[in-house]
């Protein structure tokens, strides 16, 4: 078999000769810099095409595990549900599904929030006075 005829390397751009058992589908040089800068890319490629994998390994690897797990870690307001309650009443596989669609929701209404610009300029009291109790009475009397 000839040798591999050289390539740059998709990192350093440095010419190399790739290893004869990979051949012409090795795409970075033997340096470990290299090749772990191009393992990074090529993992984070795969997790773009495959987005929803990593979330159905865990759940499924939780279902399948022999002593019931603990609920999932989730962020505050979510955490303060009875994941457990959750757990008997819908399954593990169904409640750690609902917990990581609650997560993905309130991240989403995050994102919302942060892109809301907040107007410094205007009068911070934009609402009407709250009426004394006596007054309101006064007023729901008058109108009937």
């Amino acid at each position: 078999m000839p040798d591999a005829k050289k390539k740059p390397c998709r990192i350093c751009r440095q010419w190399f000769r790739p290893d004869v058992r990979v051949g012409a589908r090795q795409r970075a040089c033997g340096r470990p810099e290299c090749k772990a800068a191009h393992r990074k890319k090529t993992q984070a490629a795969w997790r773009t095409r495959n987005p929803g994998y990593s979330l159905a390994w865990r759940i499924q690897a939780r279902s399948e595990s022999e002593h019931p797990p603990e609920p999932f870690r989730l962020p505050h307001p979510l955490s303060e549900l009875p994941w457990d309650l959750a757990q008997d009443e819908f399954g593990l596989k169904r409640a750690d599904f609902l917990g990581a669609m609650g997560s993905v929701l309130l991240q989403a209404a995050k994102d919302q929030l942060k892109g809301q610009v907040t107007d410094s300029s205007r009068d911070p009291v934009t609402l009407p006075p709250i009426a004394a109790k006596d007054e309101f009475r006064a007023q729901v009397a008058d109108s009937s």
